[in-house]
């Protein structure tokens, strides 16, 4: 029998998600060249997501591939389109992009119920697990929490990454980069001892060190989503 010569498996990839609104070249191009100034560390060598979902008026094949391009020539990997307009399927495919579809909520028809007063209604309660790591995370590492709850009890040191499906609690400083609700928890949280960090984000919104800097710095913190806004607020 021939030796098996590959697994595939499901993973968690961090990636950058780039909302498009318009196209300038030049704008763009310096725009974006800012942004990766200000944390090359992190953007550096990151796969990005380009979402076109938010763009207003029609982007033109040849833009988009000025767009790519801009996004490689500064470092980072565009590796996949979101919410494509049919006409430029044929585009994403030649410049080597996977296509992926637009996120739609999921909405549910609540139908209305008389309810008597004896009538008790409980809601099942979702259970979580969590991961627990004792030793520090070094700079270099990756720890993800998958369908759970991610506890760490030691601190994550700078270049290190924490990832969780749900909550992160760092019980010592967070000077790395942590993710938590990386599969779209909106109710997510991160809780740390000691804000250091060099990124943050919750269901893929992200905040980077400088605006860190002037929020609960080196203080007892947690992080969560209020809208689409990163919010930072003492313990």
């Amino acid at each position: 029998m021939a030796d098996v010569c590959f697994q595939m498996k499901g993973t968690a990839v961090t990636a950058v998600v780039m909302d498009l609104y318009h196209y300038s070249s030049v704008e763009f191009f310096e725009q974006l060249k800012q942004k990766i100034d200000s944390a090359p560390q992190f953007f550096n060598a990151s796969p990005l997501v380009l979402n076109l979902s938010q763009y207003d008026g029609v982007l033109q094949a040849e833009q988009l591939v000025q767009v790519v391009s801009s996004c490689r020539e500064l470092g980072l990997q565009p590796m996949a389109c979101k919410a494509v307009p049919d006409k430029l399927l044929s585009a994403v495919r030649q410049i080597g992009m996977a296509s992926l579809p637009a996120s739609n909520a999921r909405s549910t028809e609540i139908q209305s119920k008389p309810v008597e007063k004896a009538e008790v209604l409980l809601e099942p309660v979702a259970f979580r697990p969590s991961k627990v790591i004792t030793k520090p995370v070094r700079s270099g590492q990756q720890v993800y929490a998958e369908g759970a709850d991610l506890i760490l009890m030691a601190a994550v040191s700078e270049g290190a990454e924490v990832l969780a499906d749900g909550h992160i609690h760092v019980y010592g400083p967070l000077r790395g980069r942590a993710l938590a609700g990386v599969k779209g928890d909106a109710e997510a949280r991160i809780f740390c001892r000691q804000m250091e960090a060099e990124l943050v984000s919750v269901a893929g919104y992200f905040i980077l060190n400088d605006k860190l800097r002037e929020q609960c710095w080196k203080q007892p913190a947690h992080v969560f989503l209020e809208g689409e806004s990163i919010q930072v607020a003492a313990i």
